[in-house]
């Protein structure tokens, strides 16, 4: 008997594939807090801050809107601050990190005006420099004598004064009080004068006025003793006129150097700028002193006054310049009605002239 013949079967057996593995849940995606709506909030709130930051580093105020906007810096410290640290509590790291840098050069540049500078050693006559500006003229002229009476006022620094703000400042008893006078008023604003309580002559200080500038008349104050003091009454045009900064940064420029010998030399008036435009550090490079920034009122605002229409945030925009020879001792701010600027008085030791 015989059996049917079985042939193995050679055909190599192939693996089938494994079924496919589900997909593995995917990791949820952190939200990060407040969402696109805090993002974009932050960003929007920020760009003005980190604008302005770049704007005062760069020292760009030759255009009007860029000068009105350095002179917001002080405030740009706080909202940088608050802003970086919104920004690190919403983990926004990268915008947290530009505005924790903007907040550190903010410190730097403007937190050193609220605190005293170390005074100088020097000895001599301590003088009294008040500047008033009498807003076209409009100021209260008692007031400004009373002010002149009160603080015994040495030497008196007065911009937009008119003709008639000399008739009218006379007749409340200024010539008394001081009667030595380089006055050269005018209409409008372009009128500006200086009244001492000693003997003054004119002298002729910085380049010639640029075409259309305010009088800026400047005077040798003969103190007594062995001593004199040169005096400039500042007033240059706004940097945010129809001509733009212009006409503000050549009236900057015309401005004397200070002096290193001989007689002491002071800058006193409303010089439309702050400590942040650039036309104003380069005054200080050369090596005047801010009589508020050394007596720790460097932030003290002097416009608006009471009498300005508008309420725009105030800032710092008058000035007493001295050189580094005199200490300053006392730095004041007074309200004036009529202006819309605050009057300053810096009481400053001026030191002997010298060989």
């Amino acid at each position: 008997m015989s059996y049917p013949r079985i042939e193995a079967d050679t055909t190599p057996l192939t693996r089938r594939p494994a079924p496919p593995r589900p997909p593995e849940p995917a990791e949820p995606k952190r939200r990060r807090r407040g969402g696109k709506f805090a993002g974009v909030t932050l960003l929007l709130l920020a760009l003005p801050v980190i604008a302005l930051t770049g704007l005062r580093a760069a020292g760009f105020d030759q255009q009007k809107h860029a000068a009105a906007a350095i002179a917001l810096t002080p405030y740009a410290l706080p909202a940088a601050a608050l802003l970086a640290v919104l920004t690190l509590l919403f983990r926004r790291w990268l915008l947290a990190i530009v505005l924790v840098l903007c907040t550190v050069l903010l410190a730097f540049i403007v937190l050193p005006r609220a605190f005293v500078k170390a005074r100088p050693i020097a000895v001599g006559a301590q003088v009294r420099v008040l500047s008033v500006n009498l807003l076209f003229g409009r100021a209260d002229p008692a007031f400004v004598v009373n002010l002149v009476r009160n603080t015994k006022a040495d030497v008196l620094s007065l911009q937009e004064l008119t003709p008639e703000s000399v008739t009218a400042l006379a007749q409340a008893g200024l010539d008394q009080e001081l009667p030595f006078r380089v006055l050269e008023p005018a209409a409008g604003a372009a009128g500006t004068g200086i009244a001492s309580r000693h003997p003054l002559s004119r002298i002729v200080l910085g380049r010639p006025p640029a075409p259309g500038a305010f009088a800026q008349p400047a005077a040798l104050v003969n103190l007594p003793g062995p001593r004199s003091l040169e005096i400039m009454a500042v007033h240059p045009r706004i940097p945010v006129g129809p001509e733009g900064a212009d006409p503000w940064l050549r009236d900057l420029g015309t401005l004397p150097e200070p002096r290193t010998e001989g007689p002491a030399r002071v800058l006193a008036g409303d010089f439309n700028a702050t400590l942040d435009h650039s036309p104003l550090r380069r005054l200080l490079g050369q090596g005047y002193l801010d009589a508020a920034d050394q007596a720790g009122a460097g932030l003290t605002p002097t416009w608006p006054g009471v009498g300005a229409g508008l309420i725009p945030p105030p800032v710092t925009l008058d000035h007493v310049l001295v050189d580094q020879r005199c200490p300053v001792d006392r730095f004041d701010v007074f309200e004036i009605p009529g202006s819309d600027h605050r009057a300053i008085l810096a009481t400053l030791t001026v030191p002997s002239a010298g060989p």
